[in-house]
């Protein structure tokens, strides 16, 4: 079949998104999904849109989301760019910010689509090393050529840095575009937005996907300064206008109007976490210190495989990434008290 592909889709190694099998029982803790359903106005909000303006593209400006999302952060509406999900706008900042010619400073372990990226454009990566316990060397990500790419907090690990850690990378990078990626600093991380305001090469990217409830619509959203979201408006308008639909814009808009019900069930997860990490380290578990919708979590002298397998056994789905550097560990996002117990139980059988 490949004799068909251009040199570039032949060369690729695509992103491998965590299994979605369809299972009766199943309990799903390995694609950082929020176990809460989306607000009650989200759900009216796109039953209100099921009607016959749906012949008619919608705003490609995206602009009432965008004055929502500028109205919830302090920011102006021309400071937030909008997609269809964070990875659609990671691709668009890949293009936009980063040339072939000028290595990009990133974690040799972080979300994996960042090197699917940088092959699928042609970037060269010069991956700075976590340390042994998976904390950031941070004075390395300075004085990239090309510009800085990190999730904050990071994944799989759950680890963040702190507001001045994050200044400082800022700082030290004045002249390349500085990007963090927050798709879980709503769980209790530290975010980089008021930075935003001070450096113009700073861009913070989000996923609607975890902290509001909303994977199955595909939103995420970009902050930063003015000339870096015309960069992105660029690019979008180079490849697709009306990248969220009418559906989309309605949800979306308002899930982030609704702050008071996401803020309720997203510190109900962070409790959460912090009771299962509790029970995994009394099991004997090694967890780190996430401020993620997830834990990462090694058991001394059972490999990660092993666990993942285990839990299959009990219908319940973690994420293990085979890499020598972390092949102990397994990824276990988290969803319900009741879904953790079940966890729970089913790693005293292995324990």
């Amino acid at each position: 079949m490949k004799k068909y592909f251009s040199k570039l889709a032949a060369a690729q190694t695509p992103y491998i998104p965590g299994e979605q099998p369809k299972i009766d029982n199943l309990i799903k803790l390995n694609s950082n999904e929020n176990p809460y359903p989306p607000s009650h106005h989200v759900i009216e909000a796109i039953q209100n849109e099921l009607n016959d303006a749906l012949r008619l593209y919608p705003d490609a400006k995206t602009t009432k989301l965008n004055e929502a999302i500028a109205r919830k952060n302090g920011v102006l509406p021309e400071n937030v760019f909008s997609g269809n999900g964070s990875d659609e706008v990671l691709s668009m900042a890949f293009m936009a910010f980063f040339d072939s010619d000028r290595p990009v400073k990133m974690y040799n372990i972080s979300y994996s689509f960042y090197d699917v990226y940088a092959k699928l454009y042609n970037i060269v990566v010069d991956y700075v090393n976590l340390k042994e316990d998976f904390t950031a060397p941070v004075e390395q990500l300075y004085n990239s050529k090309g510009g800085v790419l990190i999730a904050n907090p990071n994944a799989p690990t759950g680890i963040e840095l702190t507001q001045d850690e994050l200044e400082a990378i800022a700082i030290n990078n004045k002249d390349r575009v500085v990007i963090f990626d927050e798709a879980y600093v709503n769980f209790g991380g530290t975010t980089a937005v008021p930075l935003t305001k001070k450096y113009d090469n700073v861009l913070i990217i989000r996923t609607m996907s975890k902290a509001n409830s909303l994977a199955g619509i595909r939103v995420g959203y970009a902050i930063g300064s003015v000339g870096l979201i015309s960069a992105l408006n660029t690019i979008k308008n180079s490849i697709n206008s009306f990248t969220l639909d009418r559906l989309a814009l309605a949800g979306a808009t308002a899930a982030i109007e609704d702050n008071e019900y996401y803020e309720k069930i997203n510190q109900q997860i962070a409790d959460t976490r912090e009771y299962f990490t509790g029970k995994l380290v009394e099991m004997g578990f090694t967890v780190l210190p996430s401020k993620a919708n997830f834990v990462f979590a090694k058991l001394n002298g059972i490999d990660g495989q092993r666990i993942l397998d285990h839990l299959k056994t009990y219908n319940i789905l973690v994420r293990y990434f085979n890499r020598e550097e972390i092949k102990d560990y397994v990824r276990i996002s988290i969803g319900t008290k009741e879904d953790m117990d079940a966890c729970l139980d089913a790693l005293k059988q292995l324990v």
